[in-house]
């Protein structure tokens, strides 16, 4: 068993494409029309056939709460992996994303927590030797 799509929840669909994938750098996969809203999903340059996240409209009446709550306590929703976090952590900073935590050793990762313009607190990971 393997996982193959997860979901952030965004405030809108087409500005958290625009994040998404002019930004962060991932690839729309699918974008289908689902009445008011669209099954609308990226993936990974690196890895196009893998797991999908689906930028999940949050029109649900418990979601904005839920978020809230994790932003008010600096939860990240989702965690991503990246090769050489400095240099994420440079060319995003370059590019006007807004991190609330800067790069920091934590244990055997490397890790920091931007805010993806859409609702969310997004962590970015680097693995070290330990786990490569």
């Amino acid at each position: 068993m393997k996982i193959y799509v997860t979901s952030v929840f965004v405030d809108d669909q087409e500005k958290a494409l625009n994040f998404y994938t002019e930004i962060l750098g991932f690839e729309k996969k699918q974008d289908l029309p689902l009445g008011e809203y669209r099954w609308l999903t990226v993936v990974s340059k690196d890895d196009p056939k893998g797991t999908e996240l689906l930028l999940e409209p949050s029109a649900h009446s418990a979601v904005p709460p839920f978020k809230q709550a994790l932003l008010e306590d600096g939860i990240p929703f989702a965690s991503f992996q990246v090769a050489d976090l400095d240099s994420e952590f440079k060319r995003l900073s370059n590019s006007g994303v807004t991190f609330i935590q800067e790069p920091m050793e934590a244990g055997d990762v490397k890790m920091a927590i931007l805010n993806d313009t859409c609702g969310n607190l997004i962590q970015l990971v680097e693995m070290t030797q330990h786990f490569n």
